[in-house]
């Protein structure tokens, strides 16, 4: 691998003499860090080992056709010599997540002693290694008991539960992990597991959701789960300050997945329906946490379907965050949806496939502008609070050369999208790219998002360097890169949970 770092950090810099658009690390502010990332359900396999018991991932690939995770990426048992590559590469920081069920087995009550052991071991690994763990509290995955014994996040047992699954974590692992997430964008878990129906819990009602639906109800349930999420986060935030942040001098934020949102044609009409999907995709979650209320327009055309927060509630959640952490991968195009067929029983986040009530969504687009209109849009309409990027990559079919010159290009021209935003003035800290190495995806098994390809088909599991890996590798030691101006970059891949 080094020879090869060598020759493409030799080309980068020749390159990069011939174009005036050039860049490195180095133009970054002090202290600004880059990292990688994945998650436990995805990489750690090990499914049923040392206690582990399911999640409702686990439950739900099972009952389907596609390959399950039993093994994934096998990182329960390789996860040293993967923290090798993560420091070998020169990865400032990594974003992880701990598997509930593994931590946890039943949701609540006692602690696995083996999978207490497995991330203790795991995350002094990257304490030695110099990296630094931002760790995501829940990343997608609830335990089946929870979803089994009372429905999980549509009912307010999920609140507490939570908390004292955060406070163990906090207690056992708080002295080496100073940066924690406390939910995996809550909007679109709202959205593809209670409206659209298409991730678990499987939850929609006809005619919204994009599967058979046998249980859930579109119209209310995505508002009483992620209302629920809000109020665990909330109370998450609440324990850390009293119980554990002076002592451990640590920061805790919440995740948002953001697509940028741009009007289709500059009619006044679609210029007003792109800042209602705003409001009722990102403002959905920001709002409250900044101003301890939903937007206007939310309860203006929910109505009584949209939970209230109570005047305690609504102090709880106002400004329950040290930062914030984005999720961004493409920008789409959205048009006035005039008139609905189903006025008297509406699914606000379904309308012909729209999230937005009222708008319709027209078209996907990779704009590495938009990534710029996402912090510019939380820089003035929420306060310019710290943000990391959490998330962020282009996705590639699994069976595709090693030369990923495509997602070489994306990491170009994304990255300097957020040096022009730190530049501006947005107080970005962090970008971390999804995903270090190619997972099981949550959605579509075809796509990954690697800096390192996995060899599935390998009981071992090999993992081999792209063409990706190398040049954020060289970028990260301190290379100029060199890019012209960013252009729709092409992208085939369905929508709706990008990241995953």
């Amino acid at each position: 691998m080094e020879q090869v770092l060598f020759l493409i950090t030799i080309f980068l810099a020749l390159y990069s003499g011939r174009c005036s658009d050039v860049y490195s690390r180095n133009d970054f502010p002090e202290g600004f860090v880059f990292g990688s990332a994945l998650s436990a359900f995805q990489w750690e396999g090990a499914v049923d080992e040392d206690g582990k018991m399911p999640s409702i991932w686990d439950t739900f690939v099972h009952s389907n056709a596609g390959p399950t995770r039993d093994i994934a990426c096998d990182g329960y048992h390789r996860y040293k010599e993967d923290v090798r590559l993560m420091y070998d590469m020169g990865l400032d920081a990594f974003r992880l997540s701990i598997s509930w069920s593994r931590l946890v087995p039943s949701g609540r009550g006692p602690v696995n002693p083996k999978g207490l052991r497995f991330y203790k071991n795991l995350i002094n690994e990257f304490r030695r290694h110099g990296i630094e763990p931002h760790v995501t509290l829940y990343h997608n995955d609830l335990p089946q008991a929870l979803e089994d014994e009372y429905g999980g996040w549509i009912d307010r047992k999920i609140i507490d539960d939570f908390t004292a699954f955060a406070d163990v974590c906090f207690r056992e692992f708080g002295k080496e992990v100073k940066f924690w997430s406390t939910i995996n964008e809550p909007n679109m878990l709202a959205m593809g597991g209670y409206d659209w129906g298409f991730v678990p819990p499987v939850h929609c009602s006809p005619p919204f959701g994009m599967v058979n639906c046998s249980r859930g109800n579109s119209s209310t349930e995505p508002y009483i789960a992620l209302h629920n999420m809000l109020l665990a986060h909330a109370s998450t935030m609440r324990l850390y300050k009293q119980k554990y942040k002076d002592k451990q001098n640590g920061s805790l934020g919440i995740t948002c997945f953001a697509y940028w949102m741009v009007p289709l044609t500059s009619s006044e009409e679609n210029k007003i329906a792109t800042q209602r999907a705003k409001d009722f995709y990102l403002g959905w979650v920001l709002h409250p946490l900044v101003f301890g209320d939903y937007p206007d327009v939310m309860k203006r055309i929910v109505g009584k379907r949209l939970p209230s927060f109570s005047k305690e509630e609504s102090d709880l959640v106002k400004d329950s965050f040290d930062f914030l952490g984005v999720i961004h991968y493409t920008t789409m195009y959205i048009a006035h949806l005039s008139h609905s067929h189903h006025e008297d029983y509406v699914s606000d986040m379904s309308v012909l496939m729209s999230p937005f009530g009222n708008s319709t969504l027209v078209k996907f687009d990779v704009l590495p502008w938009g990534l710029e209109g996402v912090l510019e849009y939380i820089k003035h309409n929420y306060g310019n609070p710290p943000v990391y990027i959490l998330e962020n990559g282009r996705p590639t079919n699994h069976h595709s050369s090693l030369n990923d010159m495509g997602r070489v290009e994306y990491l170009h021209a994304y990255i300097a999208a957020v040096l022009k935003s730190v530049r501006n003035g947005s107080e970005t800290r962090g970008y971390f790219q999804w995903s270090f190495m190619d997972l099981y995806e949550f959605v579509n098994y075809n796509y990954t998002y690697g800096l390192y390809h996995v060899d599935f088909s390998d009981p071992e599991r090999q993992r081999s360097p792209k063409t990706s890996a190398f040049w954020y590798s060289a970028f990260l030691k301190g290379s100029n890169v060199s890019l012209q101006e960013p252009k729709n970059l092409p992208l085939s891949f369905s929508p709706g949970f990008a990241s995953q």
